[in-house]
């Protein structure tokens, strides 16, 4: 494969494109990535100088048509996007320039192109919240039903794919999945949040409703299913990726503070933000059954190995604190 990562300095596409060169040797990868508050190079340690870094927004047409052609592109792997849900109700209209025109971008520079595979990354919450009663879970038949800007820009985005997909016969996936944790995430996102807030011995911010749930999977084990969508699954397919296992916003803090050492009295009850979903449970079971997937990072391992990585790498986090755009303590019913 010739593979374009776009958003491949964030999160989830910095872990991938350590993934696919340690597992694919060889293939050409090409990073691009607008560099936003949340994205950084340090993120490609390691690897960088086995792939081609282009710095640029997936919402402006001449630059992404320049680095597919200039890299004859033949596979695209969406990761871009604005993706968190408290700077949505600050700054609606970031996350549907990015998710939203910024996917229909990249799918018309695909179409043009001729790329033989578009897989774009998508996320449970385009299917709306759960009741915490029962064991109701979303599939891939599930309708949306998106209760914040960021989901329902994410379900724009995920519309518009499949649209290219009917309309153009553009070779396209889909997986949407349930929350990530690992190394390299952001530090404004709950699980990091709360690390390194105690880290510091600082104030963890649960919002009111603590036991609204998530369910969680290991980054590298949402890297995994990737990988076998784009070489094994069906085209025009939707995938949902989940682990199964979930954990309120209070457990989370609860065993991060164990495993620090740290007091319970760190945690501090804040005013919930507007549209905070209660929870999200996916059935995997296509994904298992069609490509044999399963997760191999037990929660409590991972989540253990996650906490020792922040506190082993303050040098990457202690710079990027700062450039969170939200503060989650200052919610209040005026704001």
């Amino acid at each position: 494969m010739r593979l374009l990562v776009t958003g491949g300095a964030g999160f989830i596409g910095s872990n991938f494109t350590r993934y696919w060169v340690g597992r694919h040797p060889g293939e050409q990868v090409v990073v691009y990535d607008l560099l936003t508050y949340a994205g950084t190079r340090a993120n490609l340690a390691g690897v960088e100088e086995s792939v081609a870094f282009v710095q640029g927004d997936i919402a402006e047409p001449e630059a992404v048509s320049a680095v597919v052609a200039a890299h004859d592109i033949d596979t695209i792997v969406n990761f871009a996007a604005e993706s968190h849900n408290s700077l949505a109700v600050i700054d609606p209209g970031r996350f549907f320039r990015t998710n939203v025109l910024g996917t229909q971008v990249l799918l018309e520079a695909a179409r043009r192109a001729g790329v033989s595979r578009f897989h774009h990354i998508s996320t449970c919450e385009v299917y709306g919240d759960l009741p915490l009663e029962g064991g109701e879970a979303f599939t891939e038949d599930s309708p949306y039903r998106p209760r914040t800007p960021y989901n329902a820009s994410k379900a724009g985005a995920d519309h518009a794919v499949r649209a290219y997909a009917e309309t153009f016969g553009l070779p396209v996936s889909i997986t949407n999945c349930c929350n990530n944790y690992g190394s390299y995430q952001f530090p404004e996102k709950v699980i990091p949040l709360f690390i390194t807030s105690a880290l510091d011995d600082s104030p963890l911010p649960l919002y009111e409703s603590t036991q609204n749930r998530r369910e969680w999977l290991h980054v590298l084990d949402h890297c995994r299913a990737i990988d076998l969508v784009l070489t094994r699954g069906r085209v025009g397919e939707t995938y949902l990726v989940g682990s199964g296992v979930e954990a309120s916003i209070e457990e989370l803090a609860d065993r991060i503070l164990a495993a620090l050492g740290k007091p319970a009295t760190l945690k501090t009850i804040v005013p919930d933000r507007p549209g905070h979903d209660r929870r999200y449970l996916l059935d995997s079971s296509k994904l298992r059954r069609e490509l044999g997937w399963e997760p191999e990072v037990d929660f409590a391992q991972g989540l253990a190995e996650t906490v020792r990585w922040y506190a082993e790498h303050r040098e990457w986090w202690e710079p990027l604190r700062g450039r969170a755009p939200v503060v989650e303590t200052a919610w209040s019913a005026g704001q």
